[in-house]
């Protein structure tokens, strides 16, 4: 991959953003989606800036440009619409996650063809930078996700990048019209879920006295993950200590086995209370065999490279001794 082309592709989705926005008075995450629906559909739709944007899209794909070029420029389009917006609702996953949660699913990944499922897809930032590390035959997708702005982000970003993905929109903890997946990746979603009624109808939605949203997402996710499928989450630290009634042990007893917990560092998160750790867990089936070992790591800094690079070789061989 190479920067050039990335600084290339931001810079033409930037100005044209800039340019709709201003003309459109919308927000500029609002005019990232209508700029990168033109590039979709080669036209201009503002007809008033056909003279302005037409020469930024006509540049816009290079030779030798990647679905990844593509998707880091429109992650930093859109990191800059959210620090200059509104839209606050949503954290995108670091960019040095995803390229490491992509590793850690095609380790996992034995077969030619796949169907995978993000419940809290976002903008697509995640699904789509995990999607660009499997080299497979077949990769079926599917997204879930409630607000109206960041589906339709997550839909230019998927196209831009040439993914064929089914994205739903809606609240991914109501029931999901979607077949059983081998995989489910998701950066889960931490509070309180507000639908108190709902909430009755999990195992998991009533922790504490609390409906708690991340353990929600992670029984959801075990529903619509087929028998002996994987599941890749990033979980707040505190997980298995805030289950002071051993509710969420217990349910986990019944359902799947943990094959890893990896905390992530520090640096990674601006609050020691938003803290991560990448939860990995393979549903029950008869066909399985629980490892003799779980995968248990606290991952150096990113930035380390020699560090990493042992990190790497541990895992590996984990993988290679219980899962191979």
């Amino acid at each position: 991959m190479q920067k050039s082309i990335v600084n290339h592709l931001f810079t033409i989705l930037n100005e044209s953003s800039l340019l709709i926005e201003e003309s459109e008075n919308v927000t500029f995450l609002e005019a990232l989606c209508l700029t990168g629906e033109n590039i979709i559909e080669d036209t201009v739709k503002q007809e008033q800036l056909t003279d302005k944007l037409l020469p930024l899209y006509e540049a816009y794909f290079q030779e030798g440009m990647t679905a990844e070029d593509s998707r880091r420029a429109y992650q930093l389009a859109t990191l800059k619409g959210m620090r200059s917006g509104t839209q606050t609702i949503h954290q995108m996953t670091p960019d040095s996650l995803v390229l490491f949660l992509g590793y850690l699913v095609s380790k996992l990944i034995s077969t030619s063809s796949v169907s995978i499922l993000d419940p809290a897809v976002g903008t697509g930032n995640l699904l789509t930078g995990v999607m660009n590390q499997l080299h497979l035959d077949s990769l079926k997708a599917s997204g879930i996700e409630i607000d109206d702005l960041l589906v339709k982000l997550a839909h230019i970003n998927a196209n831009l990048q040439q993914k064929d993905i089914q994205f739903y929109h809606q609240d991914a903890l109501k029931p999901l019209y979607i077949d059983p997946v081998d995989v489910t990746i998701c950066d889960v979603p931490v509070g309180i879920y507000p639908d108190a009624n709902l909430s009755q109808t999990y195992e998991l939605g009533n922790i504490n006295g609390k409906s708690f949203s991340h353990y929600m997402f992670i029984e959801q996710g075990l529903k619509y993950t087929k028998p002996a499928g994987y599941l890749v989450y990033m979980v707040p630290n505190d997980l298995f200590v805030q289950d002071k009634d051993h509710v969420f042990h217990q349910f986990i007893k019944k359902h799947a086995v943990i094959l890893g917990l990896l905390q992530l560092p520090s640096e990674l998160f601006g609050d020691p209370k938003y803290e991560k750790s990448i939860l990995i867990m393979q549903k029950l089936d008869a066909s399985i065999e629980p490892p003799k070992e779980m995968l248990l790591v606290q991952l150096p800094s990113f930035s380390k490279t020699e560090q990493m690079a042992d990190m790497i070789a541990k895992i590996n061989h984990w993988f290679d001794t219980h899962l191979s």
